[in-house]
């Protein structure tokens, strides 16, 4: 299968030329076709300048130039839109990613995988900044979506092209990938890669991911549990809030007529009035969302579901007879089967 490496790229002029370097040393060794695609995000350092420069010398080098900065997730979706190879590798372009590790991801892809992520076991970067809040977030992402992970962070993955399409990238849902793929039903692996220390250039990653890095995974844990059918979510809440609401008028009614409580003093009183009102508009959110989420499938073309593959389909059109009766065609000898996600 052929490959496609596509490494988002914001001001790393000085790691450009080493991280070509250490791409052409892997990639010809593969014996399959490639690409690289490098992503300018609105660099200012002259990057894009080095990219122009290595694009004139290699025709495998294909450069994507943003307007501006949009941000890594924004990169990572539009070189994985432009990606034409079977398999796409994503990697950072600081070079702490190795790029002789992508032999053996393509290894598990051809095992049968569809999504290898990678796990920086041996993490080379400061502990309280970077290592321990990464332990942390890992942690309760794994929990929260009860998917199997130990480093969503690491960038370097490899992916079937038609599963990476699927994939709607925004906000810092790049991170999220192997959450997304195996949610429309792709075979995930996670396998241990190496990591170095950045020698050159400034990070930028920091402390203040973190909030938007919890955002997101409410979206996620949405996306993955409720998109198809909000209304288990809000109609949940919204039935509970009722629920409690009417328990608090019954406690209220009876603390009139047994003890002569005053009813208008009384808090239960209110809380049943907000219980009721707040049950209310999550159940006609749920609605809304329910019809949202119609809207949403109808119009984009997509499906609650992934097909992983047709048999036959290619040898079974029919054609309607006089009596409206349909006939199969005759097949082919060998079953004719196809890759395709719906």
């Amino acid at each position: 299968m052929s490959v496609s490496v596509v490494v988002p790229i914001y001001n790393e002029v000085t790691n450009i030329p080493r991280l070509y370097a250490a791409l052409q040393d892997v990639l010809p060794g593969l014996g399959r076709p490639y690409e690289m695609i490098l992503v300018d995000d609105g660099s200012t350092d002259g990057s894009l300048e080095e990219l122009h420069r290595l694009a004139r010398t290699d025709q495998h080098v294909k450069i994507v130039e943003f307007r501006a900065n949009f941000g890594q997730t924004a990169a990572m979706a539009a070189g994985i839109q432009a990606a034409t190879c079977d398999v796409i590798v994503t990697m950072d372009g600081d070079l702490q990613n190795d790029p002789g590790d992508i032999p053996m991801m393509l290894e598990q892809i051809d095992q049968g995988y569809d999504l290898v992520h990678g796990w920086r076991q041996d993490r080379q970067d400061t502990f309280f900044s970077r290592r321990l809040p990464s332990v942390c977030a890992n942690w309760l992402i794994s929990r929260v979506t009860g998917f199997p992970v130990h480093d969503l962070g690491c960038t370097l993955k490899a992916i079937r092209r038609e599963i990476a399409h699927e994939l709607e990238l925004y906000g810092e849902m790049h991170r999220f990938i192997p959450i997304l793929a195996g949610w429309r039903g792709a075979r995930c692996v996670e396998v241990v890669t190496r990591h170095h220390p950045r020698t050159s250039g400034e990070s930028k990653y920091g402390i203040s991911r973190v909030p938007r890095v919890l955002l997101d995974l409410i979206t996620v844990k949405y996306l993955i549990q409720y998109l198809a059918s909000p209304m288990k979510l809000f109609g949940g809440i919204g039935l509970g809030c009722v629920g409690l609401g009417f328990l608090s008028a019954t406690a209220t009614v009876l603390m009139k007529l047994v003890q002569q409580t005053d009813m208008t003093g009384n808090p239960l009183l209110l809380l049943s009035a907000l219980s009721m009102m707040v049950g209310v508009q999550f159940l006609v959110l749920g609605m809304l969302g329910e019809m949202g989420a119609r809207i949403y499938y109808e119009l984009s073309g997509k499906q609650p579901f992934a097909v992983r593959r047709t048999v036959n389909f290619t040898a079974l059109h029919r054609v309607a007879d006089d009596d409206n009766s349909t006939l199969p065609v005759e097949q082919d000898e060998s079953p004719s089967i196809s890759r395709r996600a719906a």
